[in-house]
């Protein structure tokens, strides 16, 4: 279906949902594909999202699962008695049977699992067993394999015995009788070798294979650095074990993308937009109360010159100025470091230039704008000795800022917490603090003490 077939439909459903219609809204829904009728629920208020549940078919609700965030999933998944789960999941391909496992309570995993014949079940507990973000959780057992000594003929008579292979399919993935990964066979290869030619001798033997324990980031690099549509998965012996695609490589993608997005406002990738008020309200109070520390330490600094302000009114419609350059400054070098972390690009050889490279362009942007923002103050408020203050303030506050949104990332990392969700943070707190704190503690020196 087009994008404008689509959007076209979409809308039909939303008037024909309003008019109360729901038959029509049934046979309208139902003939959507799986992604679109997920992004239509994800898009509804909660009361509207319940209605639209409660008229998809079954049969189409177990591809729908699959496109839902997590926290959407979840509401519906909960509604299910544990006869209507395992209707649900009994099509799913297991790694995504395995997503979904993992969020659901350990007895209806165990019924779910207790259902499977013996060889479906030792299939998904394999899955099961690595961790959700791991190559391991993101894999398939859908593996077509086959063993070097047999010829391209044999490989073509097997394939049309099969009568269908698995989607995503580009290449065929030759195993030892161990069942270790010794290479690939392209679909391409098979289709212009002859048909004595062994495997062995058509084979591509220089690949390697992914391990288990693998980060899924780390794995989502390796599919865009080398362009891959699917890639083997091995256990610590070399045993092939999987698959991986592009289609699950795409949602670590997406996810990363939401999560450095969301992380920097405090908010959850799986953040439901259209969530109750009480759920909203307990995912983002805590953050909020975060940011109210970070505004009472700068608070706490501005109260330590309170005579200083009291005696000079200017500095109290200057100070947001120092601050606020500041935060824009290290805000700028905290988010190109962390998209250089999330790109494997920060290594420890290069830290140390980096570092110093952002430490230069904050003082050089520093000394730009000071000037221009100084001699503005001194003649707004024809006081030179005002301009000189805000002027040194701001390039001490940009470097210190453009320093520290360079580092953090990388302390952050080294100290397993998320640069994406606590950098912002910090940052904010250090400019905060080191503008007032130099931009007053300056115009103490300059005009007080003096």
């Amino acid at each position: 279906m087009s994008n404008n077939s689509a959007n076209k439909h979409l809308k039909a459903i939303d008037r024909a949902l309003s008019s109360g219609a729901l038959g029509q809204v049934r046979h309208l829904l139902n003939q959507l594909p799986a992604s679109d009728v997920a992004h239509l629920l994800q898009s509804s208020p909660p009361r509207e999202r319940r209605i639209l549940w409660q008229l998809i078919n079954k049969d189409q609700g177990t591809e729908v699962l699959q496109y839902l965030g997590e926290e959407i999933r979840g509401e519906f998944l909960k509604e299910l008695s544990a006869d209507e789960l395992l209707v649900l999941v009994e099509d799913l391909e297991f790694d995504d049977l395995a997503d979904l496992l993992q969020e659901l309570p350990e007895q209806i995993t165990q019924q779910v699992l207790s259902a499977l014949d013996d060889q479906n079940r030792e299939l998904l507990q394999a899955v099961l067993s690595y961790p959700e973000d791991t190559a391991g959780g993101l894999m398939n057992t859908d593996v077509i394999t086959i063993r070097p000594e047999i010829t391209i003929s044999v490989v073509l008579r097997y394939l049309r015995f099969r009568a269908d292979i698995p989607e995503t399919t580009d290449k065929l993935l030759v195993v030892n009788r161990k069942n270790q990964f010794i290479g690939i066979l392209p679909l391409t290869r098979i289709l212009v070798c002859d048909g004595s030619t062994t495997v062995r001798e058509a084979m591509i033997t220089d690949i390697e294979p992914i391990p288990a324990d693998m980060p899924a980031h780390d794995v989502a690099k390796i599919f865009e650095r080398r362009d891959l549509v699917s890639a083997p998965v091995v256990n610590n012996e070399g045993m092939l074990i999987g698959r991986i695609t592009i289609d699950d490589v795409v949602d670590v993608i997406l996810e990363e993308a939401d999560h450095s997005i969301l992380s920097m406002a405090g908010l959850d990738e799986d953040e439901d937009t259209f969530g109750s008020v009480w759920h909203t309200l307990r995912h983002r109070a805590l953050w909020l109360g975060i940011n109210l520390l970070t505004a009472l330490a700068a608070s706490a600094v501005i109260g330590l010159f309170q005579g200083t302000i009291n005696q000079v009114v200017a500095l109290a419609v200057l100070m947001p100025i120092v601050a606020s350059m500041g935060g824009i400054a290290g805000s700028q070098t905290l988010t190109l470091v962390i998209r250089a972390i999330a790109l494997g690009q920060v290594k420890a050889d290069n830290t140390r230039y980096l570092i110093i490279k952002e430490l230069s362009v904050g003082a050089l942007n520093g000394l730009i704008w000071a000037s221009v923002v100084g001699v503005a103050a001194a003649l707004w408020f024809g006081e030179p000795k005002l301009g000189m203050v805000l002027a040194a303030a701001m390039v001490i506050n940009l470097t210190i800022a453009a320093g520290a949104g360079a580092f953090l990332p990388m302390f952050l990392k080294r100290a397993g917490i998320d640069p994406a969700l606590a950098g912002g943070v910090v940052l904010t707190t250090i400019t905060d603090v080191i503008g007032f704190f130099s931009f007053l503690g300056l115009a103490t020196m300059l005009f007080i003490a003096a």
